[in-house]
Formats: C-alpha cells, structure tokens, sequence
C-alpha cells in the first residue's frame, strides 16, 4: 500500500494513531509517551511507500523498536506496567465480601503478572491487550507465527503457574493432622 500523498498519509495516521498511543502508553514511561509516538509516525512518513496494507502491526513493531532504542542507555525499570483499576462497590456485607475477594485475585495477579519476565509480558499484552492475531503479533516480535504461539502459549503456562501457587496455602499455614 504505497503512499504517496500527504492526505493518505493523514487518513493512515488518524486510524491508528489512538492504538500506537494506548500500545506505547502501557509499555513506556509517562513522560516518553508522545516522543516514542512521534518518533513512530515520523518514521512511518519515512518510509510511507513502504508501508504494508494493514500498517498496524508494522506501527506497533516499530513503536516498540523504539522504545528499545531510548531504553539502551538506561535499564528498563518502567517497561511494562500493568494499570488495574480498583473500584471497590459499596453495599451489602455479601457484595463487599465479593468486592474483596475481587480485589485480593486482582493483587494476585498483578503479583504474578510483575514475576513474569519482561519478554512474557510483552508477549501476552499483545495476545490480550492489543488483540493482535498470532500473524500480526508475530510482525510486532520479529519472529515466526510458530516462535509466537510457542511463545505465549510458554508464557501463559508460567503466568498460571504463579497464579496457582499463589494461591496455594503456604507450608507454615497449612493445616496439621
């Protein structure tokens, strides 16, 4: 899909300006937020005629590389973090209790999703979070769509697992005959 005018540039940029934004949002630090996005377009104008028919993924591929390249000189302390919400409801001594127990399973896995490694969370915010198919996500990573389903189907396994022993009674609790 080549592009060659600023008008088709444009109508690329508004569709999917949102999606690079929110993409970039959930993996970088707040004040590097609107520079990666810019980097991303401008790099996008760039190479405008080169662009594939559905340019998401190569937008969100070259957002991350982005994100890579800024983060070389620092560690990446801010790479990925998980934004949850928690909204406790008021009301019933049942419906607090299940407000609770909401709030305890949401602290476990954002516990669990925290011990996972950068490049499992990479992997499953991209399986869930932007949608993407194994073919589109697989563009994002650089890797073959085989290498990503193996990849997240890796990093689903250890997600469970930690949740699993999270909720398993520690030996120091468990009950005694």
């Amino acid at each position: 899909m080549p592009i060659d005018t600023e008008a088709q540039f444009t109508e690329v940029y508004r569709a999917h300006y949102e999606d690079v934004l929110r993409f970039v949002r959930r993996r970088a630090h707040p004040m590097n937020v609107d520079d990666i996005v810019g980097e991303t377009f401008l790099t996008a104008w760039r190479r405008r005629r080169e662009l594939p028919e559905d340019p998401r993924p190569w937008l969100f591929g070259t957002a991350r590389k982005v994100m890579l390249n800024a983060g070389r000189g620092m560690r990446r302390q801010t790479a990925l973090v998980v934004h949850i919400q928690q909204a406790v409801e008021t009301g019933s001594h049942d419906r607090m209790f299940d407000a609770t127990a909401q709030v305890d399973s949401r602290m476990d896995l954002v516990a669990a999703w925290k011990s996972l490694p950068p490049a499992d969370q990479e992997v499953l915010a991209l399986h869930v979070w932007e949608g993407l198919a194994a073919k589109d996500a697989a563009k994002v990573l650089g890797c073959t769509r085989a290498a990503y389903a193996m990849r997240v189907t890796r990093a689903k396994r250890r997600l469970a697992g930690r949740l699993t022993a999270a909720h398993s009674p520690s030996p120091a609790l468990a009950p005694t005959n």
